[in-house]
């Protein structure tokens, strides 16, 4: 029997470390949801393989058939063609250095229309729409993650500017600084990204520093020190995780308030796995950190965590399955 049709689609946020699914209904209330880690080996393949089993997961607690979805949606990092379907140069995703027609293998594992847009702009999009920015007529979003995304909303719309608009991940804060995985020297990513705040914790754990962070990930079955990791260690006041955490705080600081410098924004939303995981304590930390460099600063923007929290990018993900872009299926 087939699937009958329905009006619910599917978002799915892939992230360095998780998948994040889930199924909306046309008021865009959450009805199922699924979340797995992302794999970290055997490349593509693997990675939508993963993608398709989230999707049938979040459509099963949704109590629908996933064939009978109207469509899915993906919100992805690296350099994201939604016409093609294509990602290029997403880092930290096995074997995504390259181009990868990601919607076209999708849509053929699931059999569903697939739009592709990147991971932050469309998380940005859901905050601007229904979140943290919806009061908001201009306002900067960072995504604290695996890495540093980030997007600018202009008079309710998200600029693009030449299509890579927003990377305030690689706004640079110190010259000639950290290595960053983008292969520049210097950027914010190098300093908070958890990417590079775990390979940092990795060196200095190597030269003797100690720390309760690689405890921490053993027990919880893990291979990488996650946000989880990070807030657990920070719970129990270790001096490593705070010393990344108030680096990372530094790097963000100084380069929200260099947006802000030029763009003069009403607000700042911060989301992502870190972002969301710290909450308003951090936030209000990364506001304080902005203060010093503001040109401004007896105006300073409104600073606020994600109200939509680890849902935004499949929330957002999901509204881009109705919008009527390019949407790949064979």
């Amino acid at each position: 029997m087939m699937p009958t049709p329905t009006t619910l689609r599917c978002g799915l946020d892939l992230g360095g470390t998780k998948i994040q699914a889930v199924v909306l209904g046309p008021d865009n209330r959450v009805l199922g949801m699924h979340r797995r880690p992302t794999p970290t080996s055997d490349g593509p393949a693997a990675v939508v393989a993963a993608l398709a089993e989230s999707l049938r997961a979040a459509a099963s607690e949704a109590h629908v058939d996933a064939r009978a979805l109207a469509g899915a949606g993906v919100g992805t990092p690296g350099a994201v063609d939604p016409r093609a379907g294509t990602v290029t140069s997403a880092k930290n995703l096995s074997g995504f250095d390259e181009s990868v027609p990601l919607a076209r293998l999708l849509a053929q594992e699931v059999g569903l229309d697939v739009a592709l847009g990147n991971d932050v702009g469309v998380a940005l999009d859901a905050e601007a729409l229904i979140g943290a920015g919806r009061d908001f007529r201009s306002f900067v979003g960072v995504w604290w993650g695996t890495g540093i995304g980030g997007g600018v909303v202009i008079d309710g719309q998200r600029w693009l500017g030449r299509s890579a608009a927003g990377e305030l991940g690689h706004m640079v804060v110190k010259i000639d600084g950290a290595r960053c995985p983008c292969g520049r020297r210097g950027c914010v990513e190098a300093y908070a990204g958890r990417g590079a705040m775990e390979l940092r914790a990795r060196e200095l754990a190597a030269d003797g520093c100690r720390t309760k962070l690689f405890k921490i990930m053993e027990k919880k079955g893990l291979e990488r020190l996650t946000s989880g990791v990070f807030a657990k260690a920070l719970e129990q006041d270790d001096k490593l995780a705070k010393r990344l955490v108030n680096r990372a705080i530094e790097a963000l600081g100084a380069g929200l308030a260099s947006a802000v410098n030029l763009l003069d924004v009403e607000g700042v939303v911060i989301g992502g796995g870190l972002g969301t995981r710290l909450g308003a304590e951090y936030v209000a930390k990364i506001a304080d950190a902005m203060q010093p460099h503001l040109f401004v600063p007896s105006r300073p923007p409104v600073v606020r965590v994600s109200e939509l929290g680890d849902l935004a990018g499949a929330v957002g993900a999901a509204m881009l399955s109705a919008e009527g872009r390019a949407r790949p299926r064979t």
